[in-house]
């Protein structure tokens, strides 16, 4: 089903893989950070997507371009002045921007885990994702380690080495002492980072064979709810309070799914980009003009057994040709990132 928004569209000469607005508890966001991939110098930009009442037509420029070493894997914000990203090059980083709403805004690198993934050998291991809570952040790698870090510390406070035997795709904080990890294998595994002996306390399967994670998200009022996207573009759909079998699959993009992020203001609504090109809108039907910030009274309607019957799907924007990579959600604004080169900023028409 298609939907009636608006869609601005930049090209900018490079692969986007990531894409985060900063964020603003004040105001609506208007500065972002752009990741890049499959450059031979990647980079961090921050961008200004300042709107103009006046004029149609919105473009972002350009506020600083930061040189990054390797193809960035993840960008997560820890408050509006500093965010963390991880490498390729088994690397994390610790951001800030300063200072902002100056003429002089810049991006600075507070501090580099150089090179904490590593494989056996001692080659590099790409770092394939991070979360943060807080203050703390959690990296995971392709060597199949965790390394717990900190924002005020420029050491490794714990590393996990080899805790998984498999390449490990995706992170996510449950609690502050509680991550979700998924591996290449389909596993899911809960880690209590207060326990010392290395090992999870639960380990589930994706439902059926060679289905890997590719993305993670939980309910932003219910994080015992828990969404993954796969390689073969299906939702499913756990609740870790009984996890041995998945509550509900629902298959969705032609790709696989790049990323899915809930409405933090409106819980039951879920954005979703994949490989396909593809960028939706999942929504409680009844809800019949489609807004980024609709909202259904019903609740838990991730949990019910025949979700399918109970959501509509709309179309954010005609499929592209290529991946889209990355998304971002704020208010009535998502932005996402394409192997096209190009960043989309979708507005709702109201």
């Amino acid at each position: 089903m298609t939907s009636n928004f608006s869609v601005h569209v930049t090209f900018v000469s490079e692969k986007i893989n990531k894409i985060r607005w900063r964020p603003d508890s004040y105001n609506d966001c208007h500065f972002f950070v752009t990741g890049s991939v499959d450059n031979t110098e990647n980079n961090l930009k921050l961008w200004d997507f300042c709107e103009n009442v006046d004029e149609d037509d919105i473009c972002p420029f350009l506020v600083h371009n930061l040189p990054y070493c390797g193809d960035v894997t993840e960008v997560k914000f820890i408050n509006s002045d500093f965010f963390v990203s991880s490498s390729s090059s088994g690397s994390v980083h610790l951001t800030r921007i300063i200072p902002l709403y100056s003429e002089n805004t810049s991006m600075k690198n507070e501090i580099e885990w150089s090179k904490i993934h590593q494989f056996k050998n001692g080659d590099v291991s790409p770092c394939t994702s991070v979360t943060v809570y807080d203050s703390d952040i959690v990296s995971v790698g392709e060597d199949g380690s965790i390394n717990l870090l900190n924002a005020k510390s420029s050491k490794v406070l714990r590393k996990l080495e080899g805790a998984d035997s498999s390449s490990i795709q995706c992170v996510i904080f449950l609690k502050h002492n509680e991550i979700l990890t998924s591996n290449l294998r389909g596993q899911m595994k809960i880690w209590d980072l207060k326990q010392q002996n290395n090992k999870p306390v639960s380990t589930f399967m994706m439902s059926g064979d060679h289905l890997t994670p590719t993305c993670l998200t939980y309910h932003p009022t219910q994080r015992h709810i828990v969404l993954t996207g796969d390689d073969l573009g299906a939702l499913t759909t756990w609740d870790l309070r009984q996890h041995n079998y998945p509550i509900n699959v629902l298959n969705a993009h032609e790709g696989a799914i790049s990323e899915i992020q809930f409405n933090s203001e409106y819980p039951d609504q879920l954005f979703s980009c994949s490989s396909a090109g593809e960028i939706w809108n999942w929504n409680i039907k009844g809800d019949t003009t489609p807004t980024l910030l609709s909202n259904n009274i019903e609740s838990n309607v991730w949990l019910a057994p025949e979700v399918k019957n109970k959501l509509e799907v709309f179309t954010l924007m005609p499929a592209l040709g290529k991946p889209i990579n990355s998304l971002d959600l704020n208010r009535n604004k998502v932005i996402c990132g394409s192997d096209n080169e190009a960043i989309y900023l979708i507005n709702n028409n109201k």
